[in-house]
């Protein structure tokens, strides 16, 4: 079984580069340094890897690490 909060960790450090110790469940994709456009990038990238869609207003609701991880597990369950 794959673990879908390192893998969302892993995506995150991809395209913003922080540390993984950074990204507790609780930071900010904001708070990492991500900007609209990386944003956008994180989304697509997730998209491809768990093969899901996450609509504009989803993607709204995925403000801190937690909800990314708390989204595609939904997502996918």
């Amino acid at each position: 079984m794959i673990d879908i909060a390192e893998e969302v960790r892993e995506v995150v450090a991809f395209h913003l580069g922080p540390g993984k110790t950074a990204m507790t469940e609780e930071a900010r994709l904001t708070d990492l340094g991500a900007d609209s456009i990386d944003i956008y990038e994180v989304i697509v990238s997730l998209e491809e890897k768990f093969n899901i869609n996450i609509d504009d207003r989803d993607a709204q609701g995925l403000v801190t690490i937690g909800d990314t991880i708390a989204f595609i597990k939904s997502k996918l369950s």
